[in-house]
């Protein structure tokens, strides 16, 4: 790391700066700050990890013990079959499938028609927008429930994948990634005589994986841990999602046979390692091309 930091020659410090005492003490308390933050967030994960793998008795055991006598998959293999927790993964994940495409699709064509399109005015309808992006989600959760609830769409997956398609955020990042694809790409177009929409397709969608790749993995993530929505529209337990399902084993713990705090810890686990499995596949593109679509050139 000393080595990269001694070739720097932008950035807040560089090569020259990380010769003075001041900047040098400087980077060493960033650094201290920023491995302090790393281990707040990562002690919580790895102590639920840990302790999913105990017995009910280890996890109040005097003296405490930070790590389990043994670590057995049987465990977390006999949570899934005691819980039927397959039919709750498969309804996650059809929740995930359909909110990615919307995410996409109408975030997608909504900041085409804002980059690229431009009609009479879309600045009015993109300052609205803009509006909505200032008006914190929970202020807008009764009047959403309550058209659910008018257009019959209790026990369905629809408001979920809905909700999804109308993101101020990922709109943004579409728009502002649009902006940056060169201008001769849609002139050539028009003169293939392209239409608007075709030229979404066929110029647009595949010079923007990309973005597309993070926006998709952002509403995978935010989708998979979803709860408030879910819990107010999906009231069949056939249909509940993982997050939904673990509130109410959670609150209905004391009646189900032979389990107990311990195969709680292992559910949560499990609960979270496909977020973590995702995060760490993706990693460079989440950090990278997020930055390049959320920054206009």
């Amino acid at each position: 790391m000393l080595k990269r930091l001694q070739s720097k020659s932008s950035g807040i410090l560089t090569a020259a700066d990380y010769k003075k005492v001041g900047f040098r003490i400087v980077y060493w308390v960033i650094l201290f700050i920023l491995l302090v933050a790393v281990l707040t967030a990562l002690i919580p994960v790895l102590w639920l990890f840990i302790s999913s793998f105990k017995d009910a008795s280890e996890l109040t055991s005097t003296p405490y013990h930070l790590f389990p006598e043994a670590f057995s998959l049987k465990k977390l293999a006999e949570v899934w079959n005691m819980l039927n927790f397959w039919q709750y993964f498969l309804n996650t994940i059809i929740v995930v499938v359909g909110a990615v495409l919307c995410s996409v699709v109408f975030n997608g064509l909504l900041a085409y028609v804002f980059a690229i399109v431009k009609p009479k005015g879309y600045k009015i309808f993109f300052g609205l927008v803009m509006a909505s992006y200032m008006i914190p989600a929970l202020m807008s959760i009764v009047p959403l429930y309550q058209q659910i609830i008018d257009f019959g769409l209790i026990n369905t997956y629809i408001p979920l994948w809905f909700m999804f398609g109308a993101n101020a955020y990922y709109l943004i990042m579409f728009k502002n990634y649009f902006e940056s694809l060169p201008k001769a790409l849609f002139e050539a177009a028009e003169m293939d005589k392209c239409g608007k929409f075709r030229a979404f397709f066929k110029v647009v969608i595949p010079m923007s994986r990309p973005i597309i790749g993070v926006v998709a993995i952002f509403t995978m993530t935010a989708a998979w841990s979803d709860f408030l929505l879910p819990y107010l529209v999906l009231n069949d337990d056939s249909m509940m999602t993982v997050m939904v399902k673990i509130y109410n084993i959670q609150s209905t713990m004391g009646s189900i046979d032979g389990f107990g705090p311990d195969k709680l810890l292992m559910i949560l686990t499990i609960s979270i390692l496909p977020q973590i499995v995702i995060f760490a596949l993706f990693q460079k593109q989440i950090t990278g091309s997020s930055a390049a679509g959320a920054v206009k050139e």
